[in-house]
């Protein structure tokens, strides 16, 4: 009875210092227990609660894997290459960022520079028409490829947006007239040696690089480039629009025909909006195919057929181009019309 009042600690039992004194004599060996258990009680508790060190390594190496993941994650968004390629490259190269991009890149333009050569004998009959005008200058381009399923690919469209905007920089460093228009045409061969504004890549390197990403053959074919004085106006018009699928393609504008025309105010009109009258020619170029502006004398008939000027006018069969011009107070001077995969002289005789 005694000894569980001691484990118990009654508080009772041990009031009084002759209690104490009673219980260390007629029972010492159950006092001398007491430490000795709560000594062991912590040293328990202890080895539970202090850190182990498989614990730390572990979670060093769970902020590891997160690193790395970080890593492939960004340089996958960055070149769009697959999780696997990107992930070799990061392995080859110790998580350097900028050598695995590099290296990816590289094996992407051998890649595409052999899938280019295996290709290069397949037909080109389908691709698109760009547009991009920027102030007082505009471009058009054809790129070609083998079906109509790849011209919807942005990787494609993408590549006629770096054809563009490359012919649009070169003609532009050429421009020396400001009193008059310019107008010019680049083909194909002159074309792939352009570098593009942003990496400074010739556009053969990137046309083999789009082969490589989509599995067909492609051909950048022609551009053409015009630029107009402050006070004269570039029309323009696309048929068979296309909508661009990425937010880096706002300013491209692409189809099936595309046509810029030269015009100017020969006279005031404040009823006359100029951007629409633009539009309206461009219209009538895709659809008539002039192949010269011609004269506002010319006569109707078959061998004016071809003349813009003495064409019945699209929107208004009625009435002449000429004669349309001539309410509208505008007066033509050029325009260029593409229909993509089209036959023309240039093409048959090389």
């Amino acid at each position: 009875m005694l000894s569980r009042f001691v484990l118990a600690g009654s508080p009772s039992w041990f009031s009084s210092a002759g209690g104490e004194a009673a219980a260390c004599c007629f029972y010492p060996g159950i006092i001398m227990l007491v430490p000795c258990a709560l000594r062991t009680a912590r040293t328990r508790i202890s080895r539970i609660f202090s850190p182990q060190p498989v614990q730390f390594l572990h979670c060093s190496g769970t902020r590891l894997i997160a690193t790395d993941k970080e890593l492939l994650i960004k340089l996958r968004k960055k070149t769009g290459y697959s999780f696997t390629n990107c992930k070799k490259a990061l392995e080859n190269f110790n998580s350097d960022l900028q050598q695995a991009e590099a290296w990816l890149h590289e094996q992407a333009h051998k890649e595409g520079w052999s899938k280019a050569s295996k290709l290069q004998g397949r037909k080109t009959k389908e691709g698109l028409i760009g547009l991009l005008q920027d102030g007082n200058s505009a471009v058009l381009v054809e790129v070609n490829c083998e079906t109509d399923f790849v011209a919807r690919n942005v990787k494609f469209q993408q590549l006629v947006q770096q054809t563009a905007t490359a012919t649009l920089e070169h003609c532009r460093s050429k421009q020396v007239t400001t009193t008059d228009y310019t107008k010019s045409s680049l083909m194909a061969e002159e074309i792939n040696q352009l570098k593009t504004p942003v990496d400074s890549r010739a556009l053969a390197d990137q046309l083999a690089l789009a082969i490589g990403n989509l599995g067909e053959n492609m051909a950048i074919r022609r551009a053409a480039w015009v630029a107009v004085p402050s006070d004269w106006y570039i029309g323009t018009y696309v048929h068979g629009q296309l909508q661009a699928d990425s937010p880096s393609l706002l300013k491209m504008v692409f189809g099936k025909y595309g046509a810029l025309v030269i015009y100017r105010a020969v006279e005031q009109n404040s009823k006359v909006n100029a951007s629409e009258v633009g539009r309206r020619l461009g219209q009538h170029i895709v659809g008539m195919m002039p192949l010269s502006v011609g004269s506002i004398d010319d006569p109707p008939g078959d061998d004016s057929e071809t003349k813009l000027l003495a064409q019945p006018f699209l929107l208004d069969p009625g009435t002449t181009v000429g004669q349309f011009l001539h309410t509208s107070g505008v007066s033509v001077l050029d325009f260029v019309r593409y229909e993509c995969g089209e036959v023309t002289e240039v093409a048959e005789s090389a």
